[in-house]
């Protein structure tokens, strides 16, 4: 049975600001059989972990892959894996307890990190947005373009990015006493979940919170959205509209990335946090012929300059 945790001072008092731990009420609500959701998210986060392990891997050690395009692909997998590792393992632990317990301290970590992470990976998908803008409508200055001080300063623009806009938001939450209750309804440590359980008024942080989430979303949302519409021209123009077919792909995982952003219920959430990373090393690696395992010796024909298929692939020549 969950309940409620305060410390009480000597004389006996309650002390305002003493909760010491939160409960996770996380997916109990789904019945007295926790085995078949616990196999089924274990076996997504291994799949999550060897996927993006093994894109990392191939992008670092074969030298046909080191290009910006891989570059990023190969940040975006290493932001997948440590993304799913805030939330997913507790998760499990927490399918074989009957009450699963996390520190003040180590919720407030998951919290910003998992926010963190998250807002990462979406400012990644912008910069490969970009990347392929680049590629597509100024494909002879791209090598001058997207050299590897523009790659590095562009991968630091995303991380300082998403280091910014959760900041404010974990600050303010850790600074609200929680006197009880203390049970999370939450799969983890969600900002919103824990929010309700301040014994404060958490106006101030409803705003702040509405405010850089929506700065987060329509950011790295307006840049991706850009560049698309200039790749769709820029294809118009050259009567190759029909490869811009080829970032259905792509603009699917945006596209769920973006839009599950907006759902609060525990098991959409859940399936947002492992989907995305679960899709991308098929989306961006299985699907494209210049990654393919069985094919990842084969030499690229020189003559032309070929854009991988997860962008639009076109060659110009």
């Amino acid at each position: 049975m969950l309940t409620s945790h305060r410390s009480s001072s000597v004389n006996g008092t309650s002390d305002p600001d003493s909760v010491s731990f939160f409960i996770l009420q996380g997916l109990s609500s789904l019945g007295d059989r926790p085995m078949i959701p616990f196999v089924i998210l274990l076996l997504g986060y291994v799949i999550i972990l060897g996927g993006n392990s093994m894109i990392i891997f191939v992008t670092l050690t074969d030298p046909k892959l080191h290009s910006p395009m891989y570059f990023f692909l190969c940040h975006l997998s290493f932001v997948d894996i440590v993304y799913t590792t805030t939330t997913i393992p507790k998760m499990l632990a927490g399918f074989l307890s009957d009450v699963s317990i996390i520190s003040v301290p180590g919720c407030f970590l998951q919290m910003h990190f998992f926010m963190q992470l998250n807002c990462t990976g979406h400012a990644i998908l912008t910069v490969m947005a970009y990347d392929r803008y680049v590629a597509i409508c100024h494909p002879l200055h791209y090598t001058s373009i997207m050299t590897r001080r523009v790659q590095t300063l562009l991968i630091a623009g995303a991380w300082g990015f998403s280091t910014f806009c959760p900041l404010p938001v974990t600050t303010i939450a850790l600074l609200r006493p929680y006197c009880g209750p203390n049970v999370v309804k939450h799969g983890w440590c969600d900002f919103s979940s824990v929010r309700r359980l301040a014994c404060a008024d958490t106006s101030v942080d409803n705003i702040v919170s509405l405010f850089f989430a929506a700065l987060s979303l329509l950011i790295p949302g307006v840049l991706i959205l850009t560049s698309y519409v200039l790749i769709g021209i820029s294809l118009s123009r050259m009567g190759r509209l029909k490869a811009f077919r080829t970032c259905a792909a792509h603009l699917t995982v945006v596209s769920i990335s973006f839009t599950s952003a907006a759902f609060v219920r525990i098991i959409v959430a859940v399936l947002y946090a492992a989907l995305t990373p679960f899709l991308n090393p098929v989306i961006y690696s299985l699907r494209n012929k210049d990654n393919r395992w069985d094919k990842m010796k084969t030499a690229s024909d020189s003559s032309a300059y070929t854009v991988p298929i997860l962008a639009c692939q076109v060659t110009s020549q």
